[in-house]
């Protein structure tokens, strides 16, 4: 009995970490891989146009320069990712946790933001135009130089140009 549950624990430690790698293959394969586990991923550079990556797990992903123009990604953890000067244009990433992520110098117009979590993440020189914000979290966010003009912001309303700079006004 104690022989099979040490082999099964052995097969069950062989067996994730083959997941892991049937994950990335079948993404970088078909550009679909729903619900993976691709945590840590290094990525940087990778043309993932029009990927499916719904509900999956790219939590302190390398996704830097990555192109993920008009990609899927509704619901999926990015918490922690490295998304600087990613390419996500007309990405959908609906109720998606970008916590702590990266995002500097992102390419987002256009970008389907709603729910999104963005605490604490870092949106410096982020392009942001016409994307749709509604309801998204921004507490903590570093918004310096990003550009909001035409984006739905979290409160509904949208940035005009004269006011579409996210730098702080100083009420005069």
């Amino acid at each position: 009995m104690a022989i099979a549950l040490f082999l099964a624990t052995i097969l069950g430690v062989v067996a994730t970490g083959c997941r892991e790698q049937d994950n990335m293959a079948l993404l970088t394969e078909t550009k679909e891989c729903l619900e993976c586990d691709l945590s840590g991923a290094e990525l940087a550079n990778a043309e993932l146009r029009a990927a499916k990556l719904n509900f999956s797990n790219l939590s302190k992903a390398d996704l830097q320069n990555a192109d993920l123009t008009r990609s899927l990604l509704d619901s999926t953890n990015l918490q922690r990712a490295n998304l600087s000067n990613a390419k996500l244009t007309r990405a959908a990433l609906t109720n998606a946790s970008l916590q702590n992520a990266n995002l500097s110098g992102a390419d987002l117009e256009g970008a389907f933001l709603r729910g999104v979590d963005l605490r604490n993440a870092n949106l410096q020189n982020a392009n942001l135009q016409n994307a749709d914000l509604s309801n998204a979290n921004l507490a903590g966010a570093n918004l310096a130089g990003a550009n909001f003009q035409g984006a739905i912001m979290p409160d509904g309303s949208i940035k005009e140009p004269a006011d579409a700079s996210a730098e702080p006004t100083d009420g005069s």
